[in-house]
């Protein structure tokens, strides 16, 4: 039973590591939960255990997916390990002394707005797009990154700078 739920859980991450900690994560909460039924039963419950798994794992690789994205997006490539990526959103002195509090609360909420539709776009497009336009990598550097070919990367860039361009354009912002 272990080696047919590994192989169902290695084809469905694509990675061992992880396909053998959803496993293990599995039974345990098959032992723990569980223990007390008729043996007959344990293998559906177990499949619908390692189902659920499978989907946790997912959710938990989309949410983390999403922020490492959006934080390694303010990360400098030479930064130091200690580097805190939110102190970079911090303003110099004096930046904004030139702005009313009306253009502030306008850039914020533009800002607001591109992030909010960046997070829209699918994953390869949103990396793509934060890897070449915020982390100003160039298509090679890009393509090694995401392990795609370069004529990937101007794909999903040209498909995301052309999606974020239209949703945009919905709610009246225009370059």
């Amino acid at each position: 039973m272990e080696r047919r739920a590994f192989k169902q859980a290695y084809f469905a991450v694509r990675n061992e590591e992880s396909a053998l900690d959803i496993v293990q994560d599995a039974m345990l909460k098959l032992a723990d939960k569980y223990a007390a039924n008729p043996g007959e039963e344990l293998p559906m419950l177990f499949q619908r255990i390692l189902q659920n798994t499978i989907r946790d794992y997912y959710r938990r690789q989309k949410v983390r997916n999403t922020w490492t994205t959006l934080l390694s997006a303010l990360t400098p490539s030479h930064a130091e390990e200690d580097f805190d990526p939110l102190e970079t959103l911090q303003p110099a002195d004096g930046s904004n002394d030139k702005n009313t509090p009306y253009e502030q609360l306008d850039r914020m909420q533009l800002v607001g707005l591109i992030e909010k539709e960046i997070t829209a776009l699918p994953p390869r497009q949103r990396e793509a797009f934060l890897l070449r336009y915020w982390e100003e990598l160039d298509v090679a550097q890009t393509a090694e990154a995401m392990g795609c070919s370069e004529g990937s990367v101007k794909t999903h860039c040209s498909r995301a700078t052309h999606t974020l361009a239209a949703a945009l354009k919905a709610k009246g912002i225009e370059s």
